[in-house]
């Protein structure tokens, strides 16, 4: 729909902008919930993970911290070339779809910014 009033206008894009942050932050969340199942092929792999347990607790656990430090310092980049970078440097999956995701929402800013409001008559 088109509108000519700028007060409107600014209140869409205001709810656009936030929509986009709940979607980012909710992928965000998602990603840094998943837990990865092992499969299932008979006893000895059973007792092999009861016995790896804590260990692979602890790993899935300090991978998660892993995941929110880089979270958080993906927060602080506002460079897509320096996002380039650390895409380009990343090793694991979950890294690589976080730092995209700072990517998009780097881009879908500064499109934004760079939007002119028309003029109204």
């Amino acid at each position: 729909e088109a509108t000519l009033d700028l007060a409107e206008r600014r209140r869409i894009r205001s709810a656009i902008r936030e929509l986009q942050r709940q979607e980012l932050e909710r992928d965000e969340e998602t990603l840094a919930s998943k837990r990865f199942r092992p499969e299932r092929s008979g006893h000895r792999q059973d007792q092999d993970n009861k016995e790896n347990w804590p260990q692979s607790r602890r790993l899935e656990e300090e991978q998660q911290a892993a995941l929110a430090a880089l979270s958080e310092q993906l927060e602080a980049i506002t460079s897509v070339e320096e996002l380039t970078k650390l895409l380009r440097a990343a090793g694991e999956y979950e890294e690589r779809k976080l730092i995209r995701a700072a990517i998009r929402k780097l881009r879908a800013e500064e499109i934004e910014g760079e939007a002119p409001f028309p003029r109204s008559r």
